[in-house]
């Protein structure tokens, strides 16, 4: 029986990928950071499974890694864990370079030293890209520009994950993964913020939806398609990196009004930059505004990715629309009490 180590195991994607590898038949071993409230909800439904290990570990504790790495020896290490959030990156960029950053290389060096033959997959990001304008769609072959702490912290991720690569013979790939999203996503991040809100205004409580950027383009996909392409990057004969993506950008403004077409409300936009509104077409009434606090630094324009590589070699491709996507998200936060 295989053994398989996740890093974020009740993340998003730590979550379906359990889920898989369970399927698969794996022994899943799962690293959790120790908070004082219960983060399990993502895999409660996997906890009774025998096959499911679990460990507090923190990747500031290059020992706690260690020790992990030793007593299991995995097969295949699925490193997902980061501080992934890009606005709050600004805010903590120190803890976001020493978690996402430095983590990936304790992680690395604990697999040279103590499992040289586990396989690694590293979390990477379409924020490597930065959205250069003229750049997009990206593959694995465009230059890279992050613009957020942790598109640089990121970066130094996928190198090193690279490096050692290079250096030390381990299998080790980079998934260069687009934004991806599901029922499962975090309450911070935009996509869960428009949907929760669309669920709620269903609901009658309708204070409007605060946002930043409404023009930002990006690439959503399924999540729980995503993790499939992580476990294929592991079987392959050679170690590569690859971009996972659907191909198909969108307007934040965009996905705004395809979510709310799940409830029957049409939105019309009216203005420009930070006093652009959203208004219900029948009603009148004000459904979104943009807050200038909600703007990072440096905004990432257009990220759109070109995953013909996988298509390819890994005979991967994404089939859930966005359309499907989206209304996934709104009906599972309408079923919220």
């Amino acid at each position: 029986m295989k053994k398989a180590l996740i890093t974020g195991i009740t993340g998003q994607d730590g979550s379906y990928l359990a889920e898989y590898l369970l399927d698969l038949g794996y022994e899943v071993h799962g690293l959790m950071r120790r908070v004082s409230v219960f983060t399990t909800h993502r895999i409660d439904h996997l906890l009774e499974n025998p096959k499911l290990h679990l460990y507090h570990g923190d990747l500031n504790d290059s020992s706690n890694i260690s020790n992990i790495v030793r007593s299991i020896t995995p097969a295949e290490i699925y490193h997902l864990a980061a501080q992934s959030h890009v606005g709050v990156s600004f805010e903590v960029p120190e803890y976001t370079g020493d978690v996402t950053g430095l983590g990936t290389i304790r992680l690395l060096n604990a697999i040279k030293s103590l499992s040289p033959e586990s396989r690694l997959y590293n979390a990477s990001t379409s924020e490597l890209f930065g959205g250069v304008p003229g750049t997009a769609p990206q593959n694995e072959n465009t230059p890279f520009h992050p613009r957020s702490p942790y598109g640089a912290a990121k970066l130094y991720a996928h190198w090193l994950t690279q490096n050692y690569r290079e250096s030390f013979d381990i299998f080790a790939v980079n998934g260069i993964l687009f934004n991806h999203e599901s029922p499962r996503r975090g309450l911070t991040f935009v996509t869960k913020k428009i949907t929760r809100a669309v669920a709620a205004s269903a609901n009658g409580r309708s204070a409007p939806l605060v946002l930043g950027n409404l023009d930002a383009i990006r690439d959503w996909g399924f999540a729980g398609e995503y993790v499939k392409a992580m476990h294929l990057m592991l079987q392959q004969e050679s170690p590569e990196d690859f971009v996972i993506a659907t191909g198909r950008g969108a307007t934040v403004r965009e996905f705004v009004s395809l979510a709310y077409t799940n409830i029957g409300v049409s939105i019309e936009w009216i203005g420009t930059g930070v006093n652009e509104i959203g208004i219900d077409q029948k009603s009148g009434d004000v459904l979104v505004t943009v807050d200038s606090r909600y703007l990072r630094p440096s905004e990432v324009h257009e990220l759109i990715g070109d995953s013909s590589k996988a298509r390819n070699q890994l005979k991967w491709e994404a089939k859930i629309s966005l359309e499907d996507l989206c209304a996934m998200m709104v009906h599972y936060d309408l079923a919220q009490k």
